[in-house]
């Protein structure tokens, strides 16, 4: 069982030491046992001699995020710690500020070495370097998430996916692997505490009226919604990807967002279909684009701001500043989903009560948001809280990306100037009436 070394990143300096203690894996971002390289690779450091010690630890409050995102966290990790005991893996579940709490484990069972998952996001990569310099053994950052790993594809901020492309496709020979398959461990391990899973609920400081959704989690679940993409709606995904009722899209962005079914494994699985255009464009999706966001978040901190712009987004965007707006909402308005248009509400609505919304309406809900609020500013901060508030997949490089692809052109170029939008790409209800049924969309969730 070998991982591949250039998925491998130290965060301190230090090189790991399989004869200094136990091995930690401080799982964060790949939430899951099957297909996870970081928890590959801890426990290819544990060896036959050291015991390895699963640990989440979660911050009471975090960004934006709802009761319904810790509601369907929580429920993962449940399943998360059952599936580990099949292997003799003790998980652990520490409340409070991640960084301190690995380093008090660590601490307390006398680690020797400690393994995280990649991730681009600030607050997160603030815990890490907080850790870093607060542990005595090192502390190895794992790319589970990418498949090309983030910081091997490129080393700046790429321009667009005709970018990255080739970079990426030129890598995926090597990096697009099949997953070894874990070991089970017979060594006597360290006293730890067990899950307190009603506490951690209690734990929670979040808002609450925001209510967990129908969607089952979990790695079961997430393999099982794979399944059933690959054998029924996969084969429509070309033709009806960009139609909200076309039942086409494969709903894996939650179990990707929180680290429960690996894009690895997806592509691994979509490639064995041979489903021609669909898998093309599919992947196209799931590889190029995902990692796109990667990149931007791990090289321009600005992700969530129109600091993060291109240059010419913003100067078109500041020329048309003072245009009138035909509708002015606020952010409460947008979230109770009181606007003119049946369409926009209608999105919302969807987004309120499934935690998920369609592709294509993301882009348009968030364009309207644009031409809606009295400042590109005040409408980025409003797209951004929103998709952090009830999505899902909110929270993530991905969502980022897209709230600026949207609202300020990240990654696109520019188009004819409108007023309001200047150059940045438009989008209206007839544009949406030529690619499906406006009309049975909206009486679905109005």
């Amino acid at each position: 069982m070998r991982v591949h070394a250039r998925r491998i990143h130290s965060l301190n300096g230090s090189q790991p030491n399989i004869h200094d203690g136990p091995v930690i894996y401080w799982m964060s971002r790949e939430q899951r046992v099957q297909d996870n390289w970081g928890l590959l690779y801890a426990r290819e450091l544990a060896g036959a001699t050291q015991p390895l010690v699963v640990c989440f630890a979660m911050s009471p409050s975090f960004m934006c995020a709802s009761f319904r995102q810790y509601d369907f966290m929580l429920k993962g990790l449940k399943e998360v710690a059952d599936n580990l005991e099949k292997f003799s893996i003790p998980f652990t579940l520490r409340i409070g500020a991640p960084d301190c709490e690995i380093v008090r484990l660590a601490n307390d069972i006398r680690a020797g070495v400690v393994v995280t998952d990649f991730d681009p996001l600030r607050n997160v990569q603030g815990w890490q370097k907080s850790a870093a310099g607060e542990l005595k053994v090192p502390l190895i950052e794992v790319d589970g998430r990418n498949i090309v790993p983030a910081r091997i594809v490129s080393d700046k901020q790429e321009y667009a996916a005709r970018t990255i492309r080739p970079k990426i496709h030129r890598l995926l020979f090597e990096y697009l692997e099949e997953f070894p398959k874990l070991i089970p461990q017979s060594v006597s391990l360290p006293e730890i505490a067990t899950p307190d899973w009603n506490g951690a609920y209690r734990a929670v400081n979040v808002d609450r009226s925001i209510l967990p959704v129908e969607l089952a989690s979990g790695e079961n679940a997430a393999h099982k919604t794979l399944a059933s993409f690959l054998k029924s709606r996969l084969k429509n995904y070309a033709e009806k990807s960009n139609d909200p009722n076309g039942e086409s899209t494969s709903v894996l962005s939650p179990y990707i967002q929180f680290g429960q079914l690996s894009a690895q494994r997806i592509a691994l699985d979509v490639a064995a279909t041979g489903a021609g255009e669909s898998q093309d464009k599919f992947l196209e999706q799931l590889i190029v684009r995902r990692e796109l966001s990667d990149n931007f978040c791990l090289y321009n901190s600005d992700y969530d701001s129109l600091n993060g712009a291109p240059d010419w987004a913003v100067a078109t965007l500041d020329d048309h500043m003072d245009d009138k707006r035909s509708y002015t909402y606020t952010l409460e308005d947008f979230d109770r989903a009181e606007t003119h248009s049946h369409l926009w509400n209608g999105a919302q609505n969807q987004m309120r009560k499934t935690g998920y919304m369609h592709g294509y309406m993301r882009m348009y809900w968030a364009k309207k948001i644009l031409e809606w609020s009295i400042s590109p500013e005040q409408a980025l901060k409003t797209v951004i809280t929103l998709n952090d508030r009830y999505q899902l997949d909110g929270r993530s490089p991905n969502g980022y990306v897209g709230s600026l692809w949207s609202v300020a052109g990240l990654h696109d170029r520019p188009w004819k100037k409108r007023p309001v939008y200047g150059a940045i790409r438009y989008m209206n209800e007839r544009g949406c009436r030529r690619k499906f049924k406006v009309d049975e969309y909206i009486s679905r969730w109005i």
